[in-house]
């Protein structure tokens, strides 16, 4: 793994849990085709990928095969992040036969829907190359693989938004309408939480304004025209950081890589994903 893992929390025990899960949903009570080949039947595969990604995905290919054979050999070829090209091989392994073909679908299903969120990743990252603007994700994960994806945005290029609703106070429209206020709203988080990033997210200039005199840390502008977010940077100037959401797609990143905006976030990196064609073949020895 990279040193992007020391940004998100329980990751390796979130790992862990996901592989039980997966091979808990998929094999079940034994796999009853795997049991057509002599238990004592040793073999050698290889894994490409069909087409060219960043990859991500291998501490959940080793525990795959952890959990299900521990004496089953991962050598691997490529590392998280890497760019790879169509038909370059990923990994091979080497052992029982049956626990390759067991852990085959589980394995490949992380590897195909990490390294699509990189690819995903590594895309939006490559059009505000060049600029300070930082490129975040959402809670708009896969469920059960919050920190899987968050951290394959990273293997892409991109930064994390907060990882969930524990970390960081992102105040919204109907917590500022039951909070009693933009001001309410804020000092309330600081007392709550103190020391924790407090974000608020604002539909007009009017709101931006009343989030800056309260002391909110980052503002997310939603849904703002190009001429109102230049009014807002103007005005947030120094006193809090400028964060643009909503609608946010690649021709309308390329749009927003010239402002001078402190992040971009979008939902798209996590959830418009398309999963990696991979492929698993046994080697003739």
């Amino acid at each position: 793994m990279t040193p992007a893992t020391a940004n998100i929390p329980n990751l390796l025990k979130d790992i862990e849990r996901s592989v039980r899960e997966a091979l808990a949903e998929d094999v079940g009570d034994g796999d009853i085709t795997a049991q057509l080949i002599p238990a004592e039947r040793q073999a050698r595969a290889r894994v490409i990928t069909r087409e060219d990604c960043v990859f991500c995905g291998k501490a959940w290919v080793d525990e795959v095969f952890r959990q299900l054979d521990p004496a089953l050999e991962v050598i691997w070829y490529v590392q998280d992040g890497e760019r790879v090209h169509a038909d370059s091989t990923l990994f091979e392994l080497a052992g029982n036969a049956r626990s390759i073909l067991t852990g085959e679908r589980s394995a490949l299903n992380f590897v195909q829907t990490l390294s699509g969120t990189a690819t995903t990743a590594a895309t939006y990252a490559a059009l505000t190359k060049g600029s300070e603007i930082k490129i975040l994700d959402t809670r708009k994960t896969i469920p059960g693989l919050r920190t899987a994806q968050k951290y394959a945005v990273l293997c892409g290029g991109c930064d994390n938004h907060r990882i969930g609703l524990f970390d960081a106070f992102l105040i919204k429209e109907n917590h500022i309408t039951a909070a009693g206020g933009i001001d309410n709203a804020v000092r309330q988080a600081h007392q709550i939480k103190p020391g924790a990033l407090v974000e608020v997210e604002v539909e007009s200039i009017a709101e931006l304004s009343q989030a800056l005199d309260a002391g909110a840390d980052v503002i997310m502008l939603d849904e703002f025209t190009d001429e109102m977010t230049a009014d807002a940077l103007k005005l947030a100037e120094g006193r809090a950081k400028i964060e643009i959401s909503g609608s946010v797609n690649e021709e309308r990143l390329q749009q927003l890589s010239g402002l001078a905006v402190d992040y971009i976030s979008s939902g798209s990196l996590t959830k418009h994903l398309r999963a990696i064609d991979l492929s698993l073949r046994l080697i003739e020895e």
